[in-house]
């Protein structure tokens, strides 16, 4: 008997795949295996409902709290965003995949497939953990150069209910750090993004008094909202409601996709933008300038890595170990203002700050001014001898 795990998330993509891998492929049982990274409850049960349906196994494995730790905490210390994206999707890929390979060496099957086409990047994220393995990998959607358009009618046919539709064909992604909104008309980068596709962001308003939040850091992790410890999980998805509702944390934007294609993608990271804009905040009062420059180019670095899904390459991990490392001194607490759509940091204040409020003051008289004279002589000293010289 021939049997292939699908990697499933409930959508329309991956329940297409379940009986196109036994009439194009000739499976005889197929796997599914969801993986919840902090979707809606609805769209859990729902997976898990069409996968109960239409599978003849499955498997649904809460992976949260990893998803967190592993994964997003790193992000956060290592401030990561690609072009100004904040790594939601990617960077809960390779995980999805790292489950549906150990479900298929549970099972004893020698065949992985995803529901990736072959335009996009999670073709590549979910494949480089696929491809560690011994298995065959199998990309329905990318083998048989399947249209959206082709899948809607094909999950009509076969009686598969889905929520998309010719007029309303979004391809919708959500994870507790992310929502990703694309397709149909979105493809159109001058095409303003009708209100409806968002779900996690109320349209910004100047009008809605503005809102002060308390982040609080340990090495670089974020621990508490407004003097609360919280665990991370509860913290992100208070955090995506707070700051959601004064509109923070929508990205519309043009995207270099790792095949070298350009795409229009939309998002929507309440949390994740709160998070990462405290959190570099803080490292600039704690860190020292040296640190912060060298940290920028690892930082960007580790965001690449992590975009192409690429979690499992040496250079991930020594890129890590630099960046906790450096997360040591990142103690202390930031104060963020929600405001229409914005969240700015206010204050800032930390127990291994390199700030001496003392020394930098105008009315201090700790460090005389004269002193910086001899440090004023040389400064510039090249470029002003270079110009005599050309005079």
């Amino acid at each position: 008997m021939s049997e292939v795990v699908l990697a499933y998330s409930g959508g329309l993509d991956t329940s297409v795949c379940i009986p196109l891998l036994r009439e194009r492929y000739g499976f005889d049982k197929v796997i599914t295996v969801l993986v919840d990274v902090g979707q809606p409850r609805s769209d859990i049960e729902r997976g898990n409902t069409r996968a109960l349906k239409l599978a003849d196994r499955h498997y649904h494995i809460d992976a949260r709290r990893e998803f967190v730790e592993d994964y997003l905490f790193p992000l956060i210390k290592a401030n990561g965003s690609y072009e100004g994206y904040v790594l939601g999707t990617a960077i809960a890929r390779p995980l999805i995949a790292m489950k549906a390979a150990e479900v298929a060496e549970k099972e004893g099957v020698a065949n992985l497939a995803h529901g990736c086409t072959g335009r996009g990047n999670d073709q590549l994220r979910f494949e480089a953990i696929f491809r560690a393995t011994s298995c065959r990998v199998i990309a329905p959607m990318r083998d048989l150069d399947l249209s959206r358009e082709w899948e809607i009618d094909y999950a009509r046919e076969h009686g598969i209910d889905v929520p998309v539709t010719r007029e309303r064909p979004w391809s919708i992604d959500e994870n507790l750090w992310s929502r990703s909104i694309e397709g149909g008309r979105l493809e159109d980068p001058y095409f303003e993004p009708p209100e409806e596709i968002y779900a996690w962001t109320r349209t910004p308003d100047a009008s809605r008094p503005a809102q002060v939040v308390e982040i609080g850091f340990e090495k670089g992790v974020p621990v508490s909202l407004d003097s609360c410890r919280m665990e991370g999980m509860e913290l992100i998805e208070r955090l995506n409601e707070i700051a959601g509702e004064h509109g923070v944390g929508r990205t519309d934007m043009v995207e270099d996709r790792v095949l070298g294609l350009k795409a229009r993608e939309n998002y929507e990271h309440p949390a994740a933008t709160v998070l990462l804009t405290a959190h570099q905040d803080l490292e600039h009062l704690v860190l020292s300038r040296a640190e912060l420059r060298f940290k920028a180019m690892i930082d960007q670095t580790w965001s690449e890595l992590a975009y192409m899904g690429l979690v499992e390459d040496p250079l991930y991990a020594d890129v890590n170990a630099f960046v906790d490392q450096s997360q040591k001194r990142v103690n202390g607490s930031v104060k963020m203002k929600l405001y229409a759509g914005c969240a700015i940091p206010v204050g800032r204040k930390s127990p291994d700050a390199l700030y001496s409020q003392d020394m930098v003051s105008f009315d201090s008289q700790t460090l005389s001014q004269r002193d910086a004279e001899g440090f004023a002589k040389y400064h510039g000293f090249q470029a002003r001898l270079l110009k005599r010289k050309c005079t």
